[in-house]
């Protein structure tokens, strides 16, 4: 298989990083759920967790941060983590958009009953992942139980004013395909999804962002105990689309694992693949501005790039 830095060659596509606009961290790998797709590997018996100090530094880096408008808070859940709400509070009275990358269910485990009241109170943009309107497909990928308990928790979110035109409260699903092939049309799919959940429970919601699996962790384990990972890496080579690469989420922003390592994305993060240069921890650093723009590139970035692209915004093309 052609390397993707090579592709990038051959397609004369140029990949690096702009100003800094979003910061988006992962305050932890423990999670209620362990979804079969979860590039994290996150679940209940995770027990790494971002510290005081860590967010303290990060704080700082926000202060002296220009260009930076949106702070993305992922997980695991999020939500578990005992400092999520300071982070909150903190990044809001500096005017930074706030996202919270929330599974559902965590609003229903202890400790959570007054989560999604808190998350509307700060005006926090909520994207809550929701691979399908049907409980059987959910269910399957994410765990018994877990897709009705998902449809109370939009109920609960909408009944605070999430998804509702004039509320300022933004709520956004994801959708991650279901086996080894890329999502469909993002605007079709946004459609059929606040038809059948309109329709079928009187859920609303802003918009649907369509996300490819990514081949690493636990969904490249899944590839290769079915033999598929050849297929699935040559599907994404096949489609990979140069007018995407622009676009992709490692141009505007920089990733932060739970220690306080730098990444250029998530799935590098993941793969701890750290940022090109001397600047590895955000202790290295006196702002996001001083991050390299150079982008550390491997093939799971065909993942990003293939159809329509994908990005933690969805399609990008």
């Amino acid at each position: 298989m052609i390397a993707f830095s090579k592709k990038l060659e051959q397609e004369g596509c140029q990949l690096n990083r702009h100003a800094i606009h979003t910061l988006q961290i992962n305050i932890g790998k423990k999670c209620n759920q362990a979804c079969h797709h979860c590039h994290v590997e996150a679940g209940p018996k995770r027990t790494e967790q971002m510290n005081l100090d860590t967010i303290n530094r990060l704080q700082e880096l926000m202060d002296s941060s220009k260009d930076l408008q949106t702070l993305d808070i992922t997980g695991g859940a999020p939500e578990l983590n005992q400092y999520f709400r300071g982070l909150v509070i903190f990044a809001r009275k500096r005017n930074l958009d706030v996202i919270d990358r929330c599974n559902l269910t965590v609003l229903f485990e202890k400790g959570q009953e007054d989560t999604a009241a808190f998350l509307a109170n700060h005006q926090v943009h909520v994207v809550a992942s929701l691979p399908c309107y049907s409980s059987q497909n959910v269910d399957a990928q994410r765990g018994n139980g877990v897709f009705n308990k998902s449809i109370k928790a939009l109920q609960l979110l909408n009944n605070l004013g999430y998804g509702k035109e004039g509320s300022g409260l933004v709520l956004d699903l994801v959708y991650n395909p279901l086996g080894d092939f890329l999502p469909p049309s993002q605007d079709k799919l946004e459609q059929d999804y606040k038809k059948r959940l309109q329709d079928d429970f009187g859920i609303c919601f802003n918009h649907l962002f369509t996300i490819t699996n990514m081949p690493i962790k636990r969904y490249k384990h899944y590839l290769i105990r079915e033999g598929k990972m050849q297929d699935y890496m040559q599907l994404l080579l096949d489609n990979f689309n140069p007018h995407s690469v622009n676009n992709v989420m490692c141009t505007a922003m920089v990733s932060v694992g739970y220690d306080g390592v730098l990444y250029d994305c998530d799935f590098n993060q993941m793969l701890e693949l750290p940022l090109k240069g001397n600047a590895k921890t955000i202790w290295d650093i006196e702002s996001l501005d001083a991050v390299t723009s150079q982008i550390v590139k491997a093939n799971h970035c065909y993942g990003c790039t293939a159809g329509a692209g994908s990005s933690c915004g969805g399609a990008l093309v």
